[in-house]
This record gives structure tokens, C-alpha cells and sequence, in this order.
């Protein structure tokens, strides 16, 4: 079975957090976990893992949220890899 973006970008929260029991649907804004340096971590750390640039225009929060989402950012950007 291979590693999907959601379970490295999954991987990548929970190591962030190991106190915290999160999955790909929660809202890691709303939960709190997410500041402005976190955010900025989530971003390189999407860019520099699957090898893509989020324009500017994918730059919004609900492109964030969660891991199934950032996944789906993923499978935009990137649509050889498998997302889910």
C-alpha cells in the first residue's frame, strides 16, 4: 500500500501535535492548532514534499483547513499523485 498526500500531510500535523488526536476531516483552524507560523510551515512544507507551487490564488484558508483538503490542493497541482 503506498503513502497518499493526505497521510503525509496527516503525518505531518500530527507529528506538530502528538497530544492531539486529529483526522484528514478536522478543521485544524477552528481546533486551534494553526497559527500564522504554522500556516506558513503547512505551505512549504505542501510545496517542498510534492514538489509543486501554490499560486497565489490557492493561498486561502479553506485550501488548509484539513488534510483532505490540502490533499485535494495536491491533486490539483500535482495530478499524478495519488491524494487520497
Amino acid at each position: 500500500m503506498s503513502v497518499t498526500a493526505k497521510d503525509q500531510i496527516l503525518a505531518f500535523v500530527r507529528e506538530r501535535y502528538p497530544q492531539a488526536e486529529i483526522d484528514a476531516s478536522q478543521d485544524i483552524f477552528a481546533l486551534g492548532f494553526v497559527n500564522s507560523l504554522f500556516a506558513m510551515e503547512l505551505v512549504m512544507f505542501v510545496e517542498k514534499t510534492f514538489e509543486v507551487t501554490i499560486p497565489n490564488e490557492e493561498l486561502r484558508i479553506d485550501n488548509f483547513r484539513t488534510a483532505d483538503t490540502m490533499a485535494t490542493l495536491v491533486a490539483r497541482l500535482a495530478p499524478g499523485l495519488a491524494a487520497a
